[in-house]
């Protein structure tokens, strides 16, 4: 191979090398800034607590948005829904769900916490509280659904009957498997860790995924790859010349 056709070569590994590095340091990036802005919306809203209705839980306009609500109505007799794979204070367990319809006539997903699993993941029961209950906590998203693989949810045996064990939150599946006539609310009560319900939980917005601090981090660690192989390709040519 010429020397010529030799560093045209290796300009151009170097340079589909760089661009990769690039984009995946502007794409952590985004993240960033993304999950910064949600965590400063999210603070405000709980700085503030000014209770809204729960039917703007099904707000089309609010359905990336946080508010805080507050209402009255009755958990749903459905099984619970209990979300794999979630970590709290280093352990890993389940985050339990149930349907609420409010007075209003809405019906969204109530987080009511995690719960762990023992060694031989039998799933723990979720007892559901029964007549009128009033609730009050932070509407927000599902959780991020991550890599769509596999069923969404699937039955599953509890300690004490059947709940449905999902893989992450879609609503419409939700909606079809337990024969809901619509999907529920857009968004999600979180509730409030000082009401006697419930199990385990805060108002941590990111127990599961990485905060923006790390996404930064991750970035800086790309670009500084993009700029070691554009180094990198810099001295070798200077080399070949000398």
């Amino acid at each position: 191979m010429s020397r010529r056709r030799s560093l045209w070569t290796g300009w151009t590994l170097a340079l589909l090398a760089i661009v990769l590095f690039a984009n995946l340091g502007l794409w952590q990036s985004r993240r960033a800034v993304e999950k910064q802005a949600m965590l400063d919306a999210a603070n405000a809203v709980l700085e503030q607590r000014s209770p809204r209705a729960l039917a703007i839980a099904s707000d089309p306009a609010r359905a990336h948005g946080y508010d805080w609500a507050q209402g009255m109505g009755e958990f749903v007799d459905t099984p619970a829904l209990l979300l794999d794979n979630q970590r709290h204070d280093g352990r890993a367990g389940v985050r339990a769900y149930r349907l609420f319809a409010d007075d209003d006539g809405g019906l969204l997903l109530v987080d009511l916490g995690w719960l762990p699993l023992p060694g031989d993941r039998r799933m723990p029961a979720v007892p559901r509280a029964d007549g009128r209950i009033a609730v009050r906590g932070l509407l927000a998203p599902p959780p991020s659904p991550g890599l769509a693989i596999g069923p969404a949810m699937a039955r599953t045996a509890t300690v004490d009957g059947e709940a449905w064990l999902l893989t992450r939150v879609e609503l419409a599946t939700i909606a079809e498997s337990l024969a809901l006539q619509a999907p529920p609310a857009a968004r999600v009560l979180r509730l409030d860790p000082a009401l006697p319900l419930g199990h385990a939980r805060d108002l941590e917005l990111l127990p599961n995924t990485l905060p923006p601090d790390k996404h930064r981090g991750y970035a800086v660690q790309w670009f500084a790859l993009a700029l070691a192989v554009l180094a990198t390709a810099l001295v070798l040519t200077f080399r070949r010349f000398k």
